[in-house]
């Protein structure tokens, strides 16, 4: 059993967002004793209704904010007593990075920059306690890209970002190590490969792919399709998370992987014929007629790789989920979750989705 000693206080930052939400909810049906406060500036991709199931709980809290802003993040962490800050507001996908990287500089260099001072602040004007925690999840992606019979990326492998997104998430992953170094902050940093699962934002391959096969669109494929990521269910990435702030080491990194690499044109084919099998009434069928291959995105990174040696053998995590099993759950989410995600299917989203695949 939990003792009160043994309680945890956190901010979620970027909690209203895909991964942030799932992890508050798995941090709340696992921990259910400890304090939750989420700040979310519910730009585009934080969706409040992503905790609906939560408002109103004991011991949780929404407040609806921008972690530049240092004078609330010094309020939220005394009002709340914050031992813990678990930082995931990004911006995150490659794509608007390359067509407007000014807010990724902001949100993922400033913001963490404004988030390490306050948490400095407070932490020193209470005596620097041993038990605290600023955990920074970051991803892969600041390692750059892997050719074809490359070794998978260490917490060794040397920083070499190709988009303005994984340039600015390498920036923060910095400052967070200096400020370990300098200041002996207790920061760990996390970089995990590509995640999916539920309340995931429809821009991005997974929900994208799905859906449009919902709406009878074309699929668009970047390049030849041969782009390899590995993939990562969203709940085996809480599950290490948790291990990484219950039992990880400040100072260290760990590299968070599914053990899943697969093709790009091979995720989406499997994603047709789970679709074919799952979905009844599709408007196109079999749904792999909708593939169309379209140009490039500029720098696409060509691999994508995770070694998870390290977490696995000092903090003993593994993913449970193979991609074929968690892509079923996921469908089966989407499928059962309309009403969730067609409202955010703006004119915005749109707009944004013709700039990128001219479609």
């Amino acid at each position: 059993m939990t003792t009160d000693s043994e309680l945890r206080r956190l901010l979620v930052t970027g909690g209203a967002g895909f991964i942030g939400s799932n992890f508050v909810r798995y941090w709340r049906n696992t921990h259910p004793r400890d304090r939750v406060v989420v700040l979310d500036a519910l730009t585009y991709a934080g969706n409040r209704a992503n905790l609906a199931d939560l408002e109103g709980k004991d011991n949780f809290r929404f407040v609806e904010g921008d972690i530049r802003d240092r004078a609330l993040i010094e309020t939220l962490l005394q009002e709340n007593a914050i031992d813990t800050i678990a930082h995931f507001a990004a911006e995150s996908h490659v794509d608007r990075s390359i067509l407007s990287p000014d807010a990724f500089i902001q949100t993922n260099v400033v913001g963490s920059f404004a988030l390490l001072n306050a948490f400095r602040t407070i932490w020193e004007e209470r005596g620097k306690p041993q038990h605290n925690r600023f955990l920074h999840v970051s991803t892969d992606e600041v390692y750059g890209s892997l050719n074809p019979d490359d070794p998978p990326f260490s917490e060794t492998t040397p920083y070499a970002p190709n988009s303005p997104y994984s340039a600015s998430k390498a920036g923060s992953d910095h400052l967070a190590r200096a400020y370990h170094h300098t200041y002996g902050l207790p920061t760990i940093i996390t970089n995990c490969s590509n995640n999916y699962g539920p309340y995931h934002f429809p821009e991005k391959l997974i929900p994208l792919t799905c859906i449009n096969i919902l709406l009878g669109k074309v699929l668009p494929v970047y390049g030849d399709g041969q782009n390899i990521r590995d993939w990562l269910y969203v709940e085996d990435h809480c599950r290490a998370l948790d291990a990484v702030i219950h039992r990880g080491q400040p100072g260290e990194t760990y590299n968070i992987g599914g053990n899943n690499e697969v093709k790009n044109i091979d995720l989406v084919r499997l994603l047709c014929d789970l679709m074919d099998e799952l979905a009844p009434d599709l408007p196109t069928r079999p749904a792999q007629d909708l593939i169309t291959f379209v140009k490039d995105r500029p720098g696409h990174d060509r691999r994508y790789a995770i070694n998870a040696t390290k977490i696995k053998t000092e903090l003993g995590w593994t993913p449970q989920e193979t991609v074929e099993r968690g892509l079923r759950r996921t469908i089966e989410w989407y499928l059962a979750h309309l009403d969730w995600w067609k409202p955010l299917l703006s004119q915005d989203y749109q707009d944004y989705y013709r700039k990128v695949y001219r479609a």
